[in-house]
């Protein structure tokens, strides 16, 4: 026998701001970070320079620097004098929980939500920053319990 899914109506739902950040770093700075860890993993010879940055991103080389200023003050990244980014071991730990957020979501909306590639990977994209552990939690546990992961 199948369970009975129960949607909410409009009188069960939660309507709710969507909170800012606080005490932790907003979206902006973990997709610096996140793309930090990738270009580098992307990259052979595992250098990331601002100008990089700005590139990948579309975004100008003064809003990348002061970005990055705001990373190092941090505590997150560091700045060799060649211009290299470095991401500190707290840097590396908060770019590979979003990226992992990032990958576990897409694989989600691709194969569960049956969303299609480049629209999931948009999506993940954006949900990445928003989504409790809890759920995330529940998402990844589905994805091993149906060998998706």
């Amino acid at each position: 026998m199948s369970q009975q899914i129960q949607v909410p109506t409009a009188q069960d739902a939660v309507l709710e701001a969507v909170p800012t950040k606080t005490g932790v770093l907003a979206e902006s700075g973990e997709n610096y970070l996140e793309t930090i860890l990738v270009m580098k993993e992307r990259n052979e010879a595992g250098i990331v320079r601002a100008i990089d940055i700005a590139n990948e991103l579309s975004i100008s080389k003064p809003s990348v620097s002061r970005a990055l200023a705001q990373l190092k003050e941090k505590g997150l990244i560091r700045i060799l004098d060649s211009g290299a980014i470095l991401l500190t071991p707290d840097g590396q730990a908060m770019a590979s929980a979003v990226f992992e957020r990032h990958q576990l979501l897409t694989v989600f909306l691709n194969n569960v939500a049956q969303v299609p590639l480049d629209i999931a990977e948009h999506d993940a994209c954006r949900i990445e920053h928003i989504i409790s552990e809890q759920t995330m939690n529940g998402i990844r546990r589905y994805l091993e319990e149906h060998d998706l992961v």
